[in-house]
């Protein structure tokens, strides 16, 4: 029988597996060079967001149940500048911080959820931990959809129902059988 943890757990993988595949799409659609553009100065290009979002997550990740989130060798500031040279290098580094977050994750269980674990010193359950990370890499895989919009402009193909579409969405969603 599966409990509200298991569900929640089901329902987190679910939603950072979604959340993943925008920022997948993102990248997908953007070249080296529109990887790195900036509106200006005070603002993250697509590249320095997913060098954040990587830092992030593998410092948090890691050995997470022991060790504190906010890692020693972590050097956040330095996530906000500098460039990586390629688009590759940027989708392994992505990669990386999403293979550890699943990691970490995907075992847990039920019983793991209110686990208590440290992040720059201060308590967290697990759930805590998960709902912190489930609000922080929406908030810049959001970033990464709107600046790839400026960048793409007329170009841009909506990673979700398309402006307009909605009422034609719908229509299909309801005229399919309910689904589990």
């Amino acid at each position: 029988m599966e409990t509200a943890g298991d569900n929640y757990l089901a329902s987190t993988r679910k939603l950072f597996a979604y959340y993943k595949s925008l920022g997948d799409a993102v990248i997908a659609r953007l070249d080296d060079e529109q990887l790195h553009w900036q509106y200006n100065g005070a603002s993250n290009s697509v590249a320095v967001v997913i060098k954040h979002v990587a830092g992030n997550s593998i410092s948090r990740w890691t050995d997470f149940l022991t060790t504190d989130g906010e890692k020693q060798w972590r050097n956040r500031d330095n996530e906000f500048e500098g460039l990586y040279a390629t688009k590759q290098e940027l989708t392994d580094l992505w990669d990386k911080g999403w293979d550890c977050l699943f990691n970490a994750i995907n075992p847990l269980t039920d019983n793991d959820l209110l686990r208590v674990l440290y992040i720059r010193n201060e308590a967290h359950t697990v759930t805590e931990a998960i709902n912190r990370q489930l609000a922080h890499l929406p908030y810049h895989i959001g970033q990464m959809v709107f600046v790839a919009k400026l960048i793409l402009g007329d170009n841009w193909e909506s990673l979700t129902i398309p402006k307009g579409q909605s009422v034609n969405f719908n229509a299909d969603k309801f005229a399919a059988e309910k689904k589990s």
